[in-house]
């Protein structure tokens, strides 16, 4: 297939290279929690296994798959090209080559891992580049363009303290700095980079997965600098070891995200579609948990609790709010660009398949179930410390994902 280019089209090759090589990822990073999951199960989370498969989750998976899906819809959303296609696929090479070769070395040799971290932080850096230069040239910016140039500034902070914490190890650094680097790199790649990004971007695909009309952007006002005034909040306490004000932090992050749940459910009231796709609700679902999921952080904090259940909160977090979001607008935006960069020209003048025909949404109920059913389990095994619950949770997880990118990678045979 060659799609012809108009306007503010990419390339379909260039979005469907990462989206593609991040399932090889995701999948990887579920078999590797899977053979690690004594480690997970026993609440021990800083081995090498499981930053190896966090960062092939993250980096691997979820950035690739949001790098990918920001190719294709920043042009739309900004109504602006994207800077150069041809730098796109160049960055596309080195973020692959260095993400994989990245985790590899955190599991073999995690004294070595500056230089693929370096190479890894190159292709993110070569990626902000291009987006940079991309929202330049936007004409009018809106509130968009606030989201989402905020979290690329977060995805920059987040590489480069991860880059310090590298350097750190290797050549030492002072214990508390070394902690409060840690946790900042963790809470700006997740509640930062990833949060905003699906914030900005649902403003734009939840009004058209629910054919909304009418609804008012007022309270998208006040969403972000309650979740800003959280995120500075939390890092100012990581430095300076506070948990009044850590737990401060929390709230406000909280009563954002509160807000931002709300603002969807006011869109969603606005809709003329009856009834809603099943994966488009997934990630509905998604924005429920992740709302629950900062009222918890928040009341473990204010009762003193926070450290204990951290880390499992974390990985729920990155889970059931980052990934499902993720999943749920996938299993939508594939078929939309194949359909569109394959059939889209042929309508009028000849029989095309319907956007519908490109993937069976209720195929997706089981998909979706057992990826729930999976990280409930996981879920329980992680609170109990139960590798009897834990095991079979990630195993259906890690299946479910598996069927998922076969489903996704079906598309493109239609």
């Amino acid at each position: 297939m060659n799609p012809s280019q108009t306007g503010n089209e990419t390339n379909i090759k260039l979005p469907f290279a990462f989206i593609f090589t991040s399932m090889v990822a995701l999948v990887g990073s579920q078999a590797l929690l899977l053979l690690q999951g004594h480690y997970m199960a026993d609440g021990i989370f800083r081995v090498p296994g499981i930053w190896a498969a966090a960062h092939l989750f993250i980096l691997g998976w979820a950035l690739m798959v949001a790098m990918g899906a920001m190719y294709q819809l920043v042009p739309v959303a900004f109504l602006t090209p994207i800077w150069s296609e041809k730098f796109g696929f160049i960055q596309f090479g080195v973020t692959a080559v260095g993400v994989f070769w990245f985790a590899h070395t955190l599991f073999y040799d995690t004294g070595s891992a500056l230089i693929p971290g370096i190479m890894t932080m190159t292709g993110i850096l070569m990626f902000l580049l291009q987006m940079f230069l991309t929202l330049r040239k936007q004409a009018k910016p809106n509130i968009l363009t606030l989201y989402v140039g905020t979290g690329l500034i977060c995805l920059l902070s987040t590489i480069t303290l991860g880059i310090t914490m590298l350097a750190g190890m290797r050549y030492g650094m002072d214990g508390n700095t070394y902690m409060a680097i840690i946790k900042s790199h963790v809470l700006l790649g997740t509640t930062g980079w990833f949060t905003l990004l699906i914030f900005g971007f649902s403003y734009k695909m939840v009004p058209m997965f629910s054919l909304s009309h009418g609804y008012t952007m007022a309270p998208a006002k006040y969403v972000y600098p309650l979740y800003a005034a959280g995120l500075i909040a939390a890092i100012v306490s990581f430095f300076i070891e506070s948990s009044g004000l850590l737990t401060a932090a929390l709230f406000l992050l909280f009563a954002g995200f509160a807000v931002f749940a709300y603002h969807i459910s006011l869109i969603i009231k606005k809709r003329f579609k009856k009834k809603l796709d099943i994966s488009f609700m997934f990630a509905l679902v998604a924005i429920i948990s992740g709302g629950l999921i900062h009222l918890a952080a928040f009341i473990a904090a204010l009762f003193g609790y926070f450290n204990q259940v951290a880390g499992p909160l974390l990985f729920l977090y990155i889970v059931i709010w980052i990934a499902f979001s993720i999943i749920g607008y996938l299993y939508k935006i594939v078929p939309f660009l194949w359909w569109t960069a394959k059939y889209s020209k042929e309508m009028g003048k000849q029989n095309v398949p319907t956007l519908k025909d490109m993937i069976n949404d209720k195929a997706a109920i089981p998909i979706f179930s057992a990826l729930v059913l999976g990280i409930i389990g996981v879920a329980v095994g992680l609170f109990s410390g139960s590798k009897i619950v834990y095991f079979p949770g990630q195993l259906i997880f890690a299946v479910a994902c598996v069927v998922f990118c076969f489903s996704i990678g079906k598309v493109v045979r239609k």
